[in-house]
């Protein structure tokens, strides 16, 4: 029998769901399915309760809820993935997916630009929430991977901002929650900007970031900025 825990995992309300299934391609752990017309959760093992999915739905039907739960099981979710998806799936999140791409030599190779940054640390888990870079700052909370992926990430995104950084799918989410409230408790930011990747785990981010500022008490305006696994802007919202 699998151990339970209190945690975070999704709800999903069978009045409200209408089984369009756009829900279903955003859970990267292939917990969510279309069953006799309604999104059903295949198995609570499977669910890793970050709310990528959370957004996704055109009625509002799915919520994170925090109840006992067997515990995530993410060797399980990996063999669900490979017998579901196909062997290319069998890495258990498609942000694991190989891919190369083809690039023009389109770039000047002499030049160099200056770094944007203006503090340090970045790592969410490193900043103490009274930092005094924090104070009244708009802040950027970013992905690992976007600096990478994004080749104008200091330009349009550092300038006149401070960074946090943190991985929703690698990193121990409810810290960085606990510590990002706290954060928006003590520095009174004046707004608060989620730079994340495509791949569906990294949508957990912008659902952190959403209920920390509910927890903090504070009307923060949170921005949402998708950045492509080409290095494209692929999407931006307001929340």
């Amino acid at each position: 029998m699998a151990d339970t825990t209190l945690r975070k995992i999704v709800h999903i309300d069978e009045d409200r769901c209408d089984g369009c299934g756009a829900c279903v391609p955003s859970c990267a752990e292939g917990a969510l399915q279309i069953i006799e017309g309604k999104a059903r959760l295949v198995s609570e093992i499977y669910c890793d309760g970050l709310g990528a999915c959370l957004g996704k739905c055109p009625e509002d039907a799915i919520t994170v809820e925090e109840r006992v739960a067997p515990d995530f099981d993410e060797v399980a979710v990996e063999h669900h993935l490979s017998e579901t998806r196909g062997e290319t799936a069998a890495s258990g999140c498609p942000s694991a997916a190989v891919a190369q791409f083809e690039r023009q030599p389109d770039y000047q190779e002499a030049v160099s630009e200056p770094s944007r940054l203006r503090h340090w640390p970045v790592q969410l888990t490193l900043v103490a929430p009274g930092a005094p870079f924090l104070k009244g700052a708009d802040v950027v909370l970013a992905a690992h991977c976007v600096a990478f992926a994004y080749a104008g990430f200091h330009r349009d995104f550092l300038t006149d901002h401070s960074l946090l950084i943190a991985c929703p799918k690698l990193d121990d989410f409810q810290a960085h929650l606990a510590r990002l409230t706290e954060v928006l408790k003590k520095s009174d930011i004046k707004s608060l900007t989620v730079v994340h990747m495509e791949v569906p785990c990294c949508g957990g981010l912008n659902y952190m970031a959403g209920e920390a500022i509910k927890l903090s008490g504070k009307d923060i305006p949170l921005h949402d900025v998708t950045i492509g696994v080409k290095g494209e802007i692929k999407a931006t919202a307001r929340n």
